[in-house]
């Protein structure tokens, strides 16, 4: 290859790198429009916790089946080949000149045997032990259902976090271009000779704190919106872009207010996932208790088999022909002594059980609890919205009756400064209060169970 043909691919190597690179670029800067319910529905699909509960859910049902397998009848071939050494063949004289061999020189040994057990009665065993394995099951679904909820929930918390950063940056930007703002006609007025030159210092000191502020705000946005990249599976360096306003109530909770606190309660206990994990080990633990004194009862079984073999010992006298036996009979088992090993695993199962009826009471009591608590959070920050609407409505017409005034020339620039501070303290808190509010509606459907 030339020297212009060594070129050429070298630039051709280049441009294909640069290509990718600001393909990857480009992909990397693309923004990602998202609504509350499409992080919800992404976070769900993309959670590793929920990919490891609908595992723990599948295996549960797979020992069901096999718990089940156990009552069936079941059926199983062997086959076989020895070879044995020679023997002196071993038989009688019948007559002159012939002999009836019983015991033929035969090395080569073939048999096949084809066997069914078919259980009978098992004393109540395999029933109990299938609910048992049943009762597993169905608690991995409620754990199933348990770890959904608390992802739902972490990834709107995750969403109003960051929709309240991006508010705070938005905010005290605003508040920081109004600041430069008065900078500027301070140092007007300074130089037309009807201000101090105080006010401009003044004016400066305030916009440096909320170049700060800025910072820090632009900060908390950023890492607000990695952490729900991570929950929703998104590349961490592309831009999300929050379209649920933070204003909009969560789905289902006007409903949900309309209801009493015992109402609301009572839906409590009966949907939420975690009671009815808990209420189905406790039925798994009393069928394991069940199974236990079960193993002190007899049990029966069918067995069947056929069995073609070369030679078959059944036949004499041995013949390497194939000759075909079967086999058809009745098994009795009763464990008379086990040592107490039934009656302590039977005492265990039990204490189990009572363990997670206990558990349930408490679960009970925290949900009403946790009920109450959630209803007054939602009537709190309902109520502080409004205030934190007219402080705002306030702080700004503060501010217009200020700005006149420093117009006029009868306010100074540091009265301005300070209703600006106010108007940019009074939003912020506006925003969190919006925020909060979303999060406590949040947290009171999952109480509820239905987030």
């Amino acid at each position: 290859m030339n020297a212009i043909g060594r070129w050429g691919v070298m630039v051709m190597v280049m441009l294909m790198l640069m290509l990718v690179v600001g393909a990857r670029a480009a992909s990397a800067q693309t923004s990602l429009p998202l609504s509350l319910d499409e992080a919800i529905r992404r976070g769900v699909e993309q959670a590793p916790r929920m990919a490891e509960a609908r595992a723990r859910e599948a295996a549960a049902g797979a020992t069901t089946t096999a718990r089940r397998a156990d009552g069936l009848p079941s059926a199983f071939a062997t086959a076989g080949y020895l070879r044995t050494n020679h023997v002196p063949a071993f038989g009688f004289l019948q007559s002159p000149g012939s002999t009836l061999v019983l015991f033929p020189d035969i090395p080569d040994n073939y048999r096949v045997r084809a066997e069914m057990d078919v259980p009978l009665y098992s004393a109540g065993r395999v029933k109990s032990l299938t609910e048992v394995a049943r009762a597993d099951e169905a608690a991995a679904g409620a754990d199933r259902g348990t770890v959904e909820q608390d992802v739902r929930l972490e990834v709107i918390r995750a969403y109003w976090l960051l929709v309240m950063a991006r508010e705070n940056v938005s905010v005290i930007e605003r508040g920081l271009e109004r600041t430069d703002a008065y900078v500027r006609d301070a140092r007007s007025q300074v130089d037309a000779g009807v201000a101090s030159p105080s006010d401009v210092l003044t004016a400066q000191a305030q916009r440096a704190r909320q170049s700060v502020r800025v910072v820090q705000a632009r900060n908390a946005a950023a890492s607000a919106q990695l952490e729900l990249a991570r929950l929703i599976g998104a590349p961490p360096g592309q831009s999300i872009v929050t379209t649920t306003a933070v204003s909009a109530p969560m789905n289902g909770i006007a409903a949900v207010s309309e209801q009493s606190a015992d109402a609301l309660i009572a839906r409590a206990l009966q949907g939420r996932s975690e009671r009815t994990s808990l209420t189905e080990r406790r039925t798994g633990f009393q069928a394991s208790a069940v199974a236990a004194l079960a193993n002190r009862k007899p049990w029966i079984g069918g067995a069947l088999a056929v069995e073609p073999a070369s030679p078959n010992s059944r036949y004499i006298p041995r013949s390497s022909d194939w000759n075909t036996s079967w086999e058809l009979g009745v098994n009795l088992t009763w464990p008379l002594f086990d040592g107490g090993k039934a009656k302590a695993n039977y005492a265990a199962a039990t204490a189990q059980a009572d363990g997670v009826e206990a558990r349930i009471a408490d679960f009970d009591a925290m949900v009403g609890s946790d009920i109450r608590q959630r209803l007054l959070d939602i009537d709190s920050g309902r109520a502080a919205l409004t205030a934190s609407e007219e402080a705002v409505t306030a702080a700004t017409e503060a501010r217009r009756v200020l700005e006149e005034r420093y117009r006029a020339g009868v306010a100074t620039s540091t009265d301005v400064l300070d209703a600006q501070v106010s108007l940019l303290e009074a939003e912020l808190e506006r925003t969190n209060l919006a925020a909060s509010l979303r999060l406590s509606e949040a947290r009171l459907l999952r109480a509820l169970g239905g987030l």
